[in-house]
């Protein structure tokens, strides 16, 4: 499927901007939408001229209100299976580009939104922000790796508080619990994200690539291992032009002109 009717995507010199564009359903995700997010995100992540991505909402009141319940409610429990493990694919891709993604959260990401967000490599909100994973409500668990995402970023027992009880909470709870990484005014919301996508273009593009590498998959690792991974990333880093350029810049007192090599 191509992207273009509930998803859109601008290039910016080297940023790529999705819009999740169902603003009349709060953006909710249905199987058309999830399908239609996948397909941008690879597009951009094959862009040789996109640097970074930025994952956000159409409107002012939602980044991602949730799974489309109207689609939902229908669905038997092999077709339900297919939904989650549709939007599961879908995230993991996210999570898994070679690009940092960053998630400029507008409004409320609830439920597949919140897990949309957490996906994503940064996560910036605007104070207005909403998140939760409210599932229970609807007699249903998070479905889109929620479960497990919620509880690698802000713990255990928290995830289960927040899983088990379908609360809301501010952006700017999210942000102590480590949930969100910046909050920000609504207003500056883009502006931030733009500035953030900036300084990482300015970095050597194969050094990013590989420190978010090592960082994903060495979450899954013992520490010997992960470590391991580590040394393996360094050395491809130390292998490129990149690395000489910037470690001669360095000494040359000058700003490193990196070509991503």
């Amino acid at each position: 499927m191509t992207y273009g009717t509930n998803v859109t995507m601008t290039n910016e010199d080297g940023l790529a901007l999705i819009t999740v564009n169902r603003p009349q359903a709060l953006n909710a995700l249905n199987c058309d939408t999830l399908e239609e997010l996948r397909a941008a995100v690879l597009a951009a992540d094959k862009d040789p001229a996109v640097r970074v991505i930025i994952i956000t909402g159409a409107g002012a009141k939602a980044f991602v209100a949730g799974a489309d319940i109207a689609q939902m409610r229908g669905l038997s429990p092999l077709e339900g299976r297919d939904m989650t493990i549709l939007g599961q694919e879908v995230f993991a891709a996210i999570e898994n580009l070679a690009k940092p993604v960053i998630a400029a959260i507008n409004g409320f990401a609830l439920g597949g939104g919140c897990e949309l967000a957490m996906a994503c490599d940064i996560r910036v909100a605007a104070a207005t922000a909403k998140f939760g994973q409210p599932e229970v409500n609807l007699g249903i668990i998070p479905g889109f790796g929620g479960t497990q995402r919620l509880s690698r970023l802000i713990g255990k027992g928290r995830a289960k508080y927040c899983i088990f009880t379908g609360r809301m909470m501010s952006a700017q709870e999210a942000y102590q619990l480590g949930l969100a990484d910046k909050v920000v005014e609504p207003d500056e919301l883009l502006p931030v994200c733009r500035e953030i996508a900036a300084t990482i273009m300015s970095k050597a593009p194969v050094a990013v690539m590989m420190a978010k590498k090592a960082i994903n998959h060495g979450l899954d690792m013992d520490l010997g291992s992960a470590v391991a991974y580590e040394a393996e990333a360094y050395t491809t880093c130390f292998a490129t032009a990149d690395r000489v350029e910037g470690m001669t810049a360095f000494l040359e007192k000058r700003p490193a002109a990196f070509a991503g090599k």
